[in-house]
């Protein structure tokens, strides 16, 4: 079960926003790890950096986005500063749209 939450859990932080660059922020390279222990969904992430305006609407928008899965009721955003973020950590697709 928990397998598959992970999975639907990805798919979900596609569908968050930087508000700032029009990114999800998967493509943006900001999430570096996701697990669900039972109902619990922990994500490991950062910020472009860590004066980041944004930091709140980003967090809460995980955590709104994660909380809407069936299986998941508990969410904590864990924001860590290492590594730090680079444009390197960006898809391609970031790539293309700020270009």
């Amino acid at each position: 079960m928990s397998d598959l939450l992970i999975a639907r859990a990805r798919a979900a932080l596609f569908e968050v926003i930087d508000p700032e660059l029009g990114i999800n922020i998967v493509d943006l390279g900001l999430v570096y790890d996701v697990q669900v222990n039972d109902d619990h969904a922990t994500i490991k992430m950062t910020l472009t950096t860590p004066g980041c305006p944004l930091h709140d609407s980003i967090k809460n928008g995980v955590k709104s986005r994660l909380m809407l899965i069936d299986g998941i009721n508990h969410v904590t955003v864990n924001l860590v500063w290492e590594p730090a973020w680079t444009p390197a950590n960006m898809s391609s697709r970031a790539l293309e749209k700020l270009s």
